[in-house]
């Protein structure tokens, strides 16, 4: 691997890296996963089965938010919180490029090996 295209790596795991936080966590993880299902849900539908409160739902939301996972709109008195797609799309082609990298290191051991 070129010292660019590991500074690039490097870049884009840095900007990755709060993306990869948020969803290390069990009950954001959960919310990603009602969420996906593809309409936008309320505050109401997210906690139904759960033990967490309004205010603990309405916590994890908002970091999944402000790392652009989740996007909230307002339709009339309620906040309706949908998932974006788009970033998962990014970090789908990061792991891909990343699980590239690592099945062509692994490539050139296992010939050093075999020699």
């Amino acid at each position: 691997m070129s010292p660019s295209t590991r500074r690039g790596l490097v870049a884009k795991l840095q900007d990755y890296a709060p993306v990869f936080a948020a969803l290390g966590d069990e009950t954001r993880l959960s919310l990603v996963a009602k969420l996906s299902e593809g309409q936008p849900k309320s505050i109401t539908q997210l906690t139904e089965g759960s033990e967490l409160t309004r205010q603990a739902v309405t916590k994890h939301l908002r970091v999944l938010e402000n790392v652009g996972l989740v996007r909230s709109t307002f339709s009339g008195r309620e906040n309706l919180f949908e998932l974006d797609t788009r970033p998962f799309k990014d970090i789908n082609e990061y792991l891909d490029f990343v699980s590239s990298q690592w099945d062509s290191a692994l490539s050139r051991l296992k010939s050093f090996v075999e020699r």
